[in-house]
């Protein structure tokens, strides 16, 4: 992998995107969007390398309904065992192997796996062009990248943006989707495909953010404490103002190394 930065989803941010995704997710969506990121792909029994694992929900989904067998690699640690609990109460631990990278190179061997999924994880990536030849290179030929992120409209980031990064606190390395396919198509990868989904996200996002102002309140400051509750809600409400601008936007790739 490339850069990226450990320890900034710690048990209180967890907390608050299982509360908002579901258990095991920390990307938007839940279970819906990895099933709207894998449509049309046959799985079953197929080698899929999970970039930025998280809590392993994605792996779930992938291994318990489309019958992958995964792998789930993960920088933060403090992720993996929580990731592993999830599997084994699944009963997919035979299915799904967690692995604590470092950043850099993807720890694989070449042509190796049949698809490589990632979900919100490529945004904390800085060199993305790297990644993208990396995947490449690990697919088996005719492998496919499935991919959900977030991604920036084409113009400088005005105030709105810097501020909902203030209030995000993560480390975000953004880029545009023409840039996104401009890269793969660099690195190797034949019919490329990207979805814009902004409004679906844009939609999702105003609904989470009413319910946090109203019936998860007091779930969130039971979880957090008022204080980090208070700045959960005023985040959402930060990015329901930048997907409204469309500096903020969310996209699906398809993208697939030529066969033999």
């Amino acid at each position: 992998m490339a850069d990226s930065h450990e320890d900034e989803y710690d048990d209180g941010m967890v907390a608050m995107l299982e509360l908002i995704w579901g258990e095991g997710f920390l990307a938007p969506g839940g279970a819906e969007n990895v099933r709207r990121t894998v449509s049309g792909l046959d799985l079953k029994g197929k080698i899929v390398l999970d970039i930025g694992s998280g809590v392993g929900g994605v792996d779930l989904v992938l291994a318990g309904e489309y019958g992958a067998r995964v792998i789930g690699f993960e920088i933060e640690p403090s992720l993996i065992g929580r990731a592993r609990d999830y599997a084994a109460r699944a009963g997919l631990s035979e299915q799904i192997e967690f692995r604590q990278v470092e950043p850099g190179p993807l720890q694989l061997e070449d042509a190796c796996v049949d698809v490589v999924f990632s979900s919100g994880a490529i945004i904390h990536i800085d060199d993305k062009a790297e990644l993208f030849k990396e995947v490449f290179r690990v697919l088996h030929p005719g492998g496919v990248l499935a991919a959900y992120d977030w991604l920036k409209g084409p113009d400088p980031y005005g105030d709105d943006m810097r501020y909902w990064f203030e209030m995000e606190g993560l480390t975000y390395a953004m880029d545009t989707p023409e840039n996104y396919e401009r890269m793969l198509r660099e690195a190797g990868f034949v019919d490329v495909q990207s979805s814009d989904n902004t409004a679906w996200y844009r939609e999702h996002a105003k609904k989470e953010y009413a319910r946090m102002m109203g019936e998860l309140y007091e779930q969130m400051v039971a979880a957090l404490g008022k204080n980090r509750a208070e700045h959960f809600v005023e985040n959402w409400r930060a990015s329901t103002v930048v997907l409204d601008k469309g500096e903020l936007r969310t996209c699906r790739f398809r993208a697939h190394k030529p066969g033999v």
